[in-house]
């Protein structure tokens, strides 16, 4: 035993400096398998807000992120850049009272090793104040007046009132709520819902306030008085447009007018409507707007213009024509000779009547284009060419033309060139 205690102090010391080697030794192999760096964290980090008094009210929101520098391991660096979920970051409002503070913001990450080098911001500036509330009455702007012959009667909001909430500094500055109605021109009862408005003492909209509700439903009534009627217009035609055209709508503004009398008794005896002046139709073949004087019973007045604008739409009648025609070869070389089959096709042509009937042979052709083929068998497709632009192929038969090229030396094989005469002198 003893022998034992004195070989472990002679050799205590090459013992000492061993286990110190194996240890440097050992340390520098991890180090250099996983190696320690110093990054900024690419992605942002979500900073949250924890601890704030449900009674106390953010004026201006903190930012939502932070940038992290951190010093760690290679392997945790790995892991956190795919486990981003791994890094907190918070500020710590409790206890906070309304105020003013620059808060520390907290990161805790959820592996280990690391050691955080910067935070970006490190320190967030926050305002609180208390959440108020306040009731207010709507204030409802009314623009414009009402069509002729007609006034507006008592209108009626809903709600009548509207509840502010937000921060003290902002809620105390709204004033007014307000609500802006147009009735320019209306000839019925306005049943409408309107964004609420709030504003200072000096008109401004205020900004950062709640409103509930954010919308109210206006009824303003508008009324016709004694005296007035508004009524349809009718319009009444005479002849026939041109022929192979038809008339295909009528249409009038304005579609109603407003008629006037100081004998209420004439005006409840019209039947609903106001007949125009004839309009006459004949001979028309395109679209044509015309002002148009309307018949007013004696005693009954217009309360806006004398007259409307009539549009008249015209077209013309659609038909068909079965043609037949050749079929005409371009584009063939000067070297080649073709023959079809069959050498006619039969259109049907679809369009307005007129451009039919007058339609001639010179106005349209079908045609094969050879161009750039050489000898040989072909299907090809006949083309229809020189068409008028109102008139479409409804069908073409057949749908394919069987063209054979050949040669002019196959076709003409005993051609020969006819002898050149000479005069002699």
């Amino acid at each position: 035993m003893r022998r034992m205690v004195n070989w472990f102090q002679i050799n205590i010391s090459s013992l000492t400096l061993s286990f110190f080697l194996a240890i440097v030794v050992w340390v520098s192999a991890v180090i250099s398998s996983d190696p320690t760096i110093v990054r900024t964290f690419p992605q942002a980090i979500p900073l949250e807000i924890i601890g704030q008094d449900n009674q106390l009210v953010l004026l201006k929101p903190p930012p939502t992120s932070i940038k992290l520098t951190i010093k760690n391991p290679q392997s945790v660096w790995d892991r956190l850049q795919s486990q981003p979920g791994l890094i907190h970051a918070w500020i710590d409002l409790s206890s906070l009272e309304a105020g003013e503070y620059r808060v520390p913001v907290q990161v805790r990450i959820d592996v280990t090793p690391y050691d955080i080098i910067q935070i970006i911001p490190d320190r967030v500036q926050v305002i609180l104040e208390p959440l108020v509330s306040k009731d207010l009455p709507i204030d409802l702007i009314i623009s414009g007046d009402p069509a002729l012959g007609y006034r507006k009667g008592s209108h009626t909001i809903n709600p009548e009132k509207v509840t502010v909430t937000g921060p003290q500094s902002i809620v105390d500055k709204v004033q007014y709520i307000q609500a802006q109605l147009d009735i320019n021109g209306a000839a019925e009862t306005i049943h409408k819902t309107i964004e609420l408005i709030p504003l200072d003492s000096n008109g401004a909209v205020v900004n950062g306030a709640t409103l509930v509700p954010e919308m109210v439903t206006v009824d303003q009534p508008i009324i016709l008085l004694g005296g007035y009627r508004n009524v349809v217009v009718k319009v009444t035609t005479k002849g026939e447009p041109q022929e192979g055209y038809w008339l295909t709508n009528i249409s009038v503004s304005p579609p109603n007018i407003t008629v006037f009398s100081a004998d209420p008794k004439l005006v409840n005896d019209l039947p609903g409507y106001i007949e125009t002046e004839t309009v006459d139709l004949t001979g028309l073949s395109d679209d044509v707007d015309l002002r148009v004087a309307l018949k007013l019973p004696d005693g009954v007045e217009l309360a806006g213009d004398n007259s409307v604008l009539v549009r008249l739409n015209i077209a013309a009648l659609e038909g068909s024509l079965p043609i037949t025609l050749p079929v005409d070869i371009i584009g063939l070389s000067p070297n080649l000779h073709a023959e079809l089959s069959p050498t006619q096709v039969d259109l049907l042509l679809s369009g307005p009547m007129p451009i039919l009937k007058a339609l001639k042979n010179g106005n349209i052709r079908v045609v094969v284009d050879l161009k750039g083929l050489t000898a040989g068998t072909y299907q090809i497709s006949p083309a229809v060419d020189l068409i008028p632009e109102q008139l479409i192929v409804a069908s073409i038969l057949p749908q394919s033309i069987s063209v054979t090229i050949t040669s002019l030396n196959q076709t003409n094989p005993t051609r020969v060139p006819a002898p050149t005469s000479t005069i002699s002198p």
